[in-house]
């Protein structure tokens, strides 16, 4: 009798450690990313900075986001401020660019073209090149 309420002891210790070892494989599964397709779903496009002095600068940008308003945020490309016709970017790349003071403002461009749109409003289009250039 003692023999049979340990092998059944035993046996719900096994069963277990099994559910549990299947649960954290499971769980790890889920969280873990497959290499090789990590950009499985992201966007890829150029982003172009025209300085005051004519300098370019250029980023490769992979993202998620909806708009390239919000991949330029979230990689701390670009700031600015809401105003009467969306986000009025005033800080790309570190630098400020203010009319008020200096008469230069950032304008965006889309594949060489002015935008028709606000970055925060403009979704991104995979392979695309998009600028932000300090004009007076």
């Amino acid at each position: 009798m003692k023999n049979a309420k340990r092998n059944h002891s035993r046996f719900v210790s096994l069963i277990l450690v099994v559910l549990i070892a299947a649960m954290v494989l499971s769980l790890a599964a889920c969280g873990s990313k497959d290499e090789g397709n990590a950009n499985v779903g992201s966007k890829t496009f150029t982003f172009q900075v025209v300085n005051p002095d004519g300098s370019t600068k250029d980023f490769t940008i992979t993202s998620d986001a909806k708009t390239v308003g919000e991949a330029l945020m979230a990689e701390g490309l670009v700031a600015g401020e809401d105003g009467a016709y969306g986000l009025y970017v005033k800080t790309v790349d570190g630098l400020t660019l203010d009319y008020d003071k200096d008469g230069m403002y950032w304008a965006f461009y889309v594949n060489g073209e002015y935008g028709m749109t606000g970055c925060e409003l403009t979704d991104i289009e995979d392979g695309a090149t998009y600028a932000f250039k300090a004009e007076k």
